[in-house]
């Protein structure tokens, strides 16, 4: 089953996103800065759009109780090589 995802926007490129994968729940403020927006948006896309991408992609590579408590999309792009690829399917 894949996680649920409620994200609310905290203001200027601020996000706290609540995952819920059966009894694990994680709740995540996503910091993203303008220039790596940039980077991973895809045609047609938008802000919140590239953070639930974000959190779905990665959801499938830890669980969801091992989410930190802050993700900034810079580090999500320096650790995870194909990170930037399944932005843009």
């Amino acid at each position: 089953m894949a996680a649920s995802i409620a994200i609310d926007a905290q203001g200027e490129h601020q996000y706290v996103v609540r995952l819920q994968d059966g009894e694990d729940v994680a709740e995540t403020w996503f910091n993203i800065t303008p220039e790596v927006l940039d980077r991973v948006l895809a045609q047609g896309g938008d802000e919140e759009g590239v953070v639930r991408r974000t959190a779905e992609f990665l959801a499938e590579r830890q669980d969801v109780a091992d989410f930190p408590g802050i993700v900034e999309l810079e580090d999500v792009i320096a650790s995870y090589d194909d990170y930037v690829a399944f932005m843009h399917r």
